[in-house]
Order: structure tokens, then C-alpha cells, then sequence
């Protein structure tokens, strides 16, 4: 079967609080790790009224803390608001407190605003040319211990946690490629470089050390519930969301409306159109059509799948029917962690 994983945004919604969004984050993990999802990752988002994760390695230890088995990473750590020897330190912390279950992914990309990337210290002067030194420092902090490392990630060092390059673009998957690590691609909200990322990501795979062949795992947001129109209801949320994000209004998640059309103008639309591409909304056999047809064109190793549902039960209720549903393996599992 191929792998399914969950990445959880943590969603914190209208009427409710950063409490309740990570209790049900939690809560989330639990049921996933009992229907035999492989991974469940969380991601850095900061000044979002609608994110609760924005501590992620602290929510990841939560969240590994509260389960036994299902493999607990970030989805991803943005790596540029940090130095490399602080998240090496958090991640390899949580790889000796939890050994085996640990993953990082890691991205370019501030996850935030102009005004909160300098309220993070981040150093905007060198953009993202360092990210790719970045990397190779945060390997480097995992490695075995090396008489020649005059600095070390304790804990950290010699813990070898798996890393992945996340991205939305062609950058993501040629950094990845040249350093032979496996590849995250952020469809589930920055479709457009998709099939070209991935394209330039396999022809230019260079085997290393922790991957011998490419790896690749796809982001889709899938809501399912028993009807097509109660899923359609169900994902007005995320859809709202999305228009008030883009639109500069960034706000908690709302709750389903019966009718999206009535609040979309064209804008809205290219937006949605734009941002929610790949999204497989409906019932069972719907959804199974459409993560089938997702999976047959792109022949990802892994899917990991995002469902911002106002409802908890109802969120949990979309990822039953996931699992239930099965896929088949499109091409050989290489990289099992």
C-alpha cells in the first residue's frame, strides 16, 4: 500500500483558542497512529490566528510524548528564521527522547510576514542564498562525531535524524536532488511547479548517504465524508481561510457556509482555483477516484494529507475514510523513515 501520512496545521477555530486546537492536534495523532498512518508532521507558521503550531519542535514533542509508534516530525522547520546548531539541538533532543519516530523537514521560506521575520531575528540582509549552507550545517551537526567538528549538537550529534528538502518550486527539488535527500512538494497549497519539480528532482538524483534513490511526497488536501454536498459543505472552511489569507486578512478557521458562491468574486475564485488545485473533495467513491487519479499521474512514494475541517469528529471522520479507502504502491518504497 502506499504510504499515507497526516500534516496537521493545528488549526485553531472561530470560538476556540490555541488550547483546543492542540489538544485535538493530539488527538488527531492518536487516531492516526491507530489506522496506520505512517507519519504525522506539523508545521512553523508565526503571527497566523489560525495556527497553534508555530513552537513546532515543542508541539512535536507533545504530540510524540502522547503516542507510541507513528513516526512525529515538522512539515517543515523554516529553516532561515533559525541557526542551524539550535534546531540540530531541538531535533536531536527529540530524536533521544523519542529514538526512530523523529523526522525534520526543512524550507526556505519564512512562514510569516516582513514585520515578524525581523521580530524573529531573522538576518534578511542574505535573502535565502544561505539556505543550501544551511543545510549542509544542520547534516553536518548529525553526523557522527568527527575530531575535526569543533562545534556539536548536543544532543544531536551522531543521531543521524532523517532530513527532508521541502518545497513549492524548482529550487526545493534541485537542492534536494544534488544533496540526495528525500523531497517534500507543498501541492496542497502552491500547486503550479508540481510536475515539473518533481520531473527535475528524479532525473537529477544523486544517491548519498541516507537515500540511494529519489524519494518523493506529495502534499493533497482530501476531505471526505459520507455525501459529495456534505464534504463541499465541510471544506468551505479551508476555503474561506484561504481567500481571507491572500486577501491579507488572516484569521481563526471558520465555520462551513451552505453556499461558497455566494461570497466568491473573480478574484476569490483565482485564488481558490489557484491555491486549492489539489484537493480531492466528497464522498468515499469520490475521493477514491480522485487520490487515485492524483496518485496515477504523479506516482509519489507518499502522500501526506492536510484536512482543515471546522468539525473535529468531522476531521477525524475524513481521515477514517482515507485509510479505509487503500491505495495501491505506484513505485518502489526506498526510503523508509
Amino acid at each position: 500500500m502506499l504510504s499515507l501520512s497526516v500534516l496537521d496545521l493545528s488549526p485553531i477555530i472561530q470560538g476556540s483558542d490555541a488550547a483546543a486546537a492542540l489538544r485535538n492536534s493530539v488527538d488527531l495523532a492518536r487516531h492516526a497512529e491507530k489506522w496506520g498512518y505512517h507519519r504525522f508532521w506539523l508545521a512553523e507558521h508565526h503571527n497566523m490566528p489560525g495556527v497553534a503550531s508555530a513552537a513546532t519542535s515543542v508541539v512535536i514533542g507533545h504530540v510524540a510524548g502522547a503516542t507510541k509508534s507513528i513516526r512525529v516530525g515538522a512539515g517543515g522547520i523554516m529553516l532561515p528564521n533559525h541557526s542551524p546548531l539550535v534546531i540540530a539541538e531541538q531535533f536531536g533532543t527529540l530524536a533521544t527522547l523519542y529514538p526512530g519516530r523523529i523526522d525534520l523537514g526543512v524550507g526556505r521560506a519564512p512562514g510569516t510576514d516582513q514585520p515578524t521575520m525581523r521580530a524573529l531575528r531573522r538576518n534578511l540582509a542574505g535573502g535565502h542564498d544561505g539556505f543550501p549552507q544551511d543545510v549542509l550545517e544542520l547534516i553536518a551537526y548529525f553526523d557522527p562525531p568527527s575530531t575535526e567538528q569543533t562545534v556539536r549538537a548536543v544532543p544531536g550529534v551522531g543521531s543521524e535524524v532523517p532530513i527532508w528538502i521541502l518545497g513549492s518550486s524548482l529550487y526545493g527539488a534541485q537542492l534536494a536532488a544534488a544533496l540526495g535527500l528525500p523531497y517534500a512538494f507543498a501541492s496542497h497549497f502552491a500547486p503550479a511547479e508540481l510536475e515539473p519539480a518533481i520531473a527535475i528532482y528524479r532525473e537529477r538524483f544523486r544517491p548519498s548517504r541516507q537515500l540511494s534513490g529519489p524519494r518523493v511526497m506529495l502534499g493533497i488536501n482530501v476531505c471526505a465524508a459520507e455525501t459529495d454536498a456534505e464534504a463541499k459543505k465541510l471544506f468551505t472552511s479551508v476555503q474561506q481561510a484561504v481567500i481571507n489569507l491572500r486577501s491579507g486578512r488572516p484569521g481563526q478557521l471558520p465555520p462551513p457556509i451552505d453556499d461558497i458562491t455566494s461570497i466568491l468574486d473573480d478574484r476569490s475564485r483565482s485564488i481558490l482555483d489557484s491555491v486549492l488545485a489539489c484537493a480531492v473533495v466528497g464522498s468515499p467513491a469520490t475521493v477514491k477516484d480522485g487520490v487515485g487519479a492524483f496518485i496515477g499521474r504523479h506516482k509519489p512514494d507518499e502522500l501526506i494529507v492536510t484536512a482543515q475541517i471546522f468539525d473535529h469528529a468531522a476531521r477525524l471522520k475524513s481521515y477514517d475514510i482515507l485509510r479505509d479507502i487503500g491505495f495501491e504502491k505506484q513505485q518502489t518504497n526506498q526510503y523508509q523513515p
